[in-house]
């Protein structure tokens, strides 16, 4: 009888040692990666139809642009676009942190006929925000979910939708981390209709529109008695983007508005867009670094990527 049969021990055990070992060794490695894709925070951009003359409304360019800048910052993050409104297959929101939404709004807004799929996201405490004509919509019933989902929304014969030069004083959250003061030109929408008493709603850029935002004639986007008063008389200071912390009945979760994004060229001046940044990974429970989210500004190329065709 061989050496192997009487004693199989010193040559096995050193063997399924080595063996154990390796497969520890792949095991916590297949492990680290199923942990590390967990982790990550899905993020769902929805891009809304092709809209206005080239270089406005460029909603898939856009959502595409910061869903790149996001995947690259090196944050836990795998954000998602689906474009032509709002999605086919709503499985593309299973295990979504986050949903933003950059399209145009009022009657034709993509969550017009999705409302009650909005309020279950929103209980899931999925985070939600609106970018520029997206957070328009019909007052109402759509209105009103706005109110509770997002804190404020743009309503018509109410609030404004000028074209102005805007200088933002920047205020401490954690949105603004990494953010200076700056001074833009956008469709900056205001005299927003917000929840009663601002209940929950953190204003992040804010400032006093001029007079000459206010000479067209009144109508349900360019002016009423109402804004006049609050702009021209009292001199009140109008909120352009804000954040939302969700009470419990409608989920817990975070949300944010953006009036500003109609200029697609606007998203390659650093704090416009990393604002932005910032409160989509805010929404989406991500730790927003000291020094605001990763971004480097956009080259030509990259900005001219993914712009829709139009006449």
């Amino acid at each position: 009888m061989s050496t192997f049969t009487k004693n199989p021990r010193p040559i096995l055990f050193p063997l399924l040692c080595v063996f154990g070992m390796v497969a520890a060794i792949m095991t916590l490695s297949y492990g680290e990666t199923k942990t590390t894709a967990a982790a990550k925070k899905k993020i769902v951009f929805i891009a809304g139809n092709p809209s206005h003359p080239p270089g406005e409304h460029e909603h898939r360019a856009g959502c595409m642009l910061l869903a790149d800048q996001l995947n690259k910052s090196g944050l836990p993050v795998d954000a998602v676009v689906t474009t032509n409104g709002w999605p086919k297959d709503n499985s593309i929101f299973d295990g979504a942190s986050a949903v933003v939404i950059y399209s145009d709004g009022g009657g034709g807004h993509p969550a017009m006929r999705q409302l009650d799929e909005l309020k279950k996201l929103a209980k899931q405490g999925v985070g939600i925000g609106c970018i520029h004509y997206a957070v328009e919509i019909p007052k109402g019933e759509p209105g009103d979910t706005f109110l509770d989902l997002i804190g404020g929304y743009f309503e018509s014969d109410w609030s404004v939708n000028p074209h102005w030069d805007a200088s933002y004083k920047i205020p401490k959250h954690a949105v603004t981390r990494g953010i200076k003061d700056f001074n833009i030109r956008d469709e900056w929408y205001y005299h927003m209709r917000f929840r009663p008493k601002m209940d929950g709603v953190t204003p992040i850029l804010t400032a006093l529109p001029p007079a000459e935002s206010l000479t067209r004639p009144d109508g349900p986007h360019e002016g009423n008695p109402a804004v006049r008063e609050a702009v021209l008389e009292r001199k009140e200071p109008q909120h352009t983007m804000w954040v939302y912390d969700r009470p419990a009945k409608f989920g817990r979760g975070r949300s944010f508005g953006f009036t500003g994004g109609h200029f697609h060229k606007n998203w390659k001046a650093d704090d416009h867009r990393r604002v932005v940044l910032n409160a989509v990974a805010w929404i989406a429970g991500i730790e927003v670094p000291a020094d605001g989210v990763p971004s480097k500004t956009p080259t030509d190329e990259e900005m001219a990527a993914n712009l829709d065709k139009k006449n």
